[in-house]
């Protein structure tokens, strides 16, 4: 079965997500990747991997990823925040950060936890082979 890891980051946080995408993209390119509309572009295009694109995080995205995860499509989520910069879709965000919890999903909200969590799946999938 095939590890779905959901990629979301804020404006500020686009460039972290990316270089973070080509530090493991061997690892996700053996993964299913979705992503908020924008992070998923770039990621795509700077690493040439697929990803499926929701709608941009202030327009639904964050909630069409939620419901993806309330629906056990989705096994781990990094979504690199900017806690300085207030944001219109917070109440989204927190419900994402919530289901996260409430399904036992792996969430990181930072680069150190993001490392972190991409380290273990990559020790994972290189047991597997």
């Amino acid at each position: 079965m095939t590890t779905r890891i959901a990629l979301i980051a804020h404006d500020h946080k686009k460039d972290d997500i990316v270089k973070l995408a080509g530090e493991y993209v061997d690892t996700l390119r053996r993964c299913d990747i979705v992503a908020t509309g924008t992070t998923g572009g770039r990621i795509g295009e700077a690493h040439g991997l697929t990803v499926e694109r929701m709608l941009s995080g202030p327009h639904g995205g964050d909630l069409q990823i939620g419901a993806q995860l309330a629906e056990g499509r989705v096994d781990m989520v990094i979504f690199l925040r900017d806690p300085m910069t207030p944001q219109p879709h917070e109440p989204d965000i927190n419900a994402l950060v919530r289901a996260c919890d409430v399904h036992n999903i792996p969430c990181a909200t930072n680069i150190s936890t993001a490392r972190m969590i991409l380290d273990v799946l990559t020790l994972r999938l290189t047991q597997q082979v």
